[in-house]
C-alpha cells in the first residue's frame, strides 16, 4: 500500500524561518526531558546528494519507538542509497523507501502511533505512514495511524493541520539548506538520495561527495545497490 501524506485542508501558518532559530522545549512538569542537541547518540546524520550533511536532533522523549526504529535501520545501512521519491513544494521531502515509489519499508513491523505536543514546523522530521480513505471508519483511521515503519519526512515549512496525525521525532538543527536543494516531484525526475545515513555516536567519516556518473548512465544517476524491501 501506498505511504501517503493527506495534503487536503492544509494550510500554511507562520514564516518559513530556519529550523534552528525556532527550536524552542521549555521543561514542563511530567514532560520527559529531551536529549541535549550535543548528545551523540541521538543525532542522525543523513549525507544527502545535494551537496552535504544535514544532522537531524532526533526526540526519544516523544516518540521512542521510532527513534530507536531510525537508529536500528541506520546501523543496518537500510537507509543508504535511498531516494527522496515524493518532494512537494511548499509542504515536505518525503523518503525512507527502498523501493523508491512509496510502497516499501523494512522487514520491521509497523509502529504504533507515537503523537506528541511536537508540531510540524520547518525542519520537523515526522514517520511517514498509510492513508485512510476520506469515508474510513474510525477503526479504519486508527488501523491506518499505527503504520509507521521506515519512512519519513521533512518539513519545508509549517503544517500544523498535521499535528497530532503524524509522529514527529527529530528536528533539522543543521544542514537545512542541503533539504531546500532536494529537487521536487511525485516523484522527481532527477531524485535526490541519501547517500549514507549514521549516528553521530558511531563516529562517521565526513561527508564525501557523490561521486561522477559512471559512463553510460544519463547525468545525475549513478549505480547503487538498494537494500532489501519487506
Amino acid at each position: 500500500m501506498r505511504f501517503l501524506l493527506s495534503i487536503l485542508a492544509l494550510v500554511g501558518l507562520g514564516a518559513a524561518m530556519p529550523a534552528a532559530a525556532q527550536i524552542v522545549d521549555n521543561p514542563v512538569p511530567g514532560r520527559k526531558a529531551p536529549p541535549a542537541t550535543t548528545d551523540k547518540e541521538n543525532l542522525w546524520l543523513l549525507d544527502l546528494s545535494t551537496g552535504g550533511r544535514v544532522t537531524i536532533w532526533l526526540r526519544p522523549d516523544v516518540a521512542p519507538q521510532m527513534v530507536e526504529r531510525i537508529k536500528t535501520l541506520t546501523r543496518r545501512k537500510f537507509y543508504d542509497g535511498v531516494l527522496f521519491h515524493r518532494v512537494i513544494e511548499g509542504f515536505m521531502a518525503q523518503s525512507g523507501d527502498p523501493k523508491g515509489d512509496g510502497s516499501g519499508g523494512s522487514d520491521l513491523p509497523d509502529l504504533p502511533a507515537e503523537f506528541s505536543y511536537l508540531p510540524h514546523v520547518r525542519g520537523a522530521v515526522s514517520a511517514a505512514r498509510q492513508g485512510a480513505p476520506e469515508d474510513a471508519t474510525p477503526e479504519q483511521k486508527k488501523a491506518a495511524q499505527n503504520t509507521a515503519n521506515s519512512q519519513f519526512f521533512i518539513m519545508f515549512v509549517p503544517r500544523l493541520s498535521l499535528d497530532k496525525d503524524y509522529s514527529v521525532f527529530g528536528r533539522v538543527i543543521d544542514g537545512m539548506q542541503y533539504v531546500d536543494s532536494i529537487p521536487r516531484g511525485e516523484p522527481p525526475a532527477n531524485p535526490a538520495r541519501i547517500l549514507h545515513a549514521y549516528i553521530a555516536a558511531d563516529n562517521p567519516p565526513a561527508y564525501q561527495a557523490p561521486a561522477a556518473p559512471a559512463a553510460g548512465l544519463p547525468a545525475g544517476e549513478k549505480e547503487v545497490t538498494l537494500p532489501g524491501t519487506k
